[in-house]
């Protein structure tokens, strides 16, 4: 059966280089390319875009220039402009900047989260509660929580996944509304996240739940399919292949969002994202951060753009 003669849901790409995919970078962008960067994505389709965060400087110096960023960006109408804040004064921050949307990480490893966020679990729900009553009470920007390190940790090993699920039903209790399973360091294999997302589906809307996988193992892809496959429909990744934990061991860059969406093209899976677009933007990276980029289609090319015949096979 050809893969384009079926009927298949929307694969929804929300693109989180500006903010993953710099935070990990050595060499200083300048903020007028930040918002340059996130100026064009915003043309390319997508309807939902991690354009920075308010962390301390201290903690990501990468991305100290987040009022700016969010304060100077062209927003675009139908698009989720998304933000990180690890506490109360960055959730502030993040409203007075006008961000639609609001990303609290915990991670289900409670080494992991103390190297992270330099608190216990328990210390982060207690401070997303507070981010929670000041956005319920004073503005209309949503929430989503991030479960970190939900299919291993690079300093625990494996994740209960009964804590993971516990983890997301206290986040729902809270009323948060977006829930993220995050790979933090690319441990998830297909099977795993065929079996957890299932679960969590069942107490979470498809339309509420994002994945975020790193390919730091070679598995990113497959485990999106695994995922799209047992009902999720949301998923970041980052121009590029661009992004890593700063406090993981070993982690590399999340998912290729042009490897991603020429996956879903080849597959017949809509993205409504402008591979062209993605394609010229990828391209450009190496000469903005001065060094090259793990993606893989914008060295390779699509499948659809065939190379001139040799002469000699022409002379056969």
């Amino acid at each position: 059966m050809n893969p384009r003669d079926t009927h298949f849901d929307t694969l929804v790409v929300q693109e989180v280089a500006p903010r993953d995919g710099l935070q990990i970078e050595p060499t200083w962008v300048d903020t007028a390319d930040k918002i340059a960067l996130i100026d064009a994505l915003s043309t390319a389709g997508f309807t939902r875009i991690e354009a920075g965060s308010f962390v301390s400087p201290k903690a990501i110096p990468a991305l100290r220039d987040g009022d700016a960023v969010f304060q100077q960006i062209a927003r675009r109408p139908g698009v989720i402009y998304v933000a990180l804040v690890p506490n109360l004064k960055g959730a502030e921050r993040a409203l007075a900047s006008r961000a639609d949307e609001l990303n609290l990480v915990m991670s289900a490893s409670q080494t992991h989260n103390r190297a992270n966020m330099r608190m216990s679990c328990e210390a982060s729900l207690t401070a997303f509660g507070d981010i929670v009553r000041l956005v319920r009470d004073t503005s209309r920007a949503t929430l989503n929580a991030s479960v970190a390190t939900a299919f291993g940790c690079p300093f625990e090993g494996t994740i209960d996944e009964d804590r993971v699920i516990a983890i997301v039903d206290t986040y729902r209790e809270m009323g948060i509304e977006g829930i993220t399973l995050a790979d933090t360091t690319g441990m998830a294999n297909p099977r795993q996240v065929a079996r957890l997302v299932a679960r969590v589906l069942e107490r979470v809307p498809a339309a509420a739940l994002t994945l975020h996988f790193h390919n730091t193992r070679g598995l990113g892809l497959a485990n999106v399919l695994a995922a799209y496959e047992a009902g999720a429909r949301r998923f970041d990744a980052a121009l590029g292949g661009l992004g890593g934990c700063p406090f993981a061991p070993g982690a590399s860059g999340n998912i290729c969002t042009e490897d991603l969406v020429n996956m879903c093209d080849e597959m017949g899976i809509p993205t409504g994202v402008d591979l062209e677009k993605l394609l010229a933007l990828s391209r450009g990276l190496p000469a903005l951060l001065g060094h090259e980029v793990p993606g893989q289609l914008a060295k390779a090319g699509r499948n659809r753009d065939l190379h001139p015949v040799p002469d000699y096979v022409l002379q056969i």
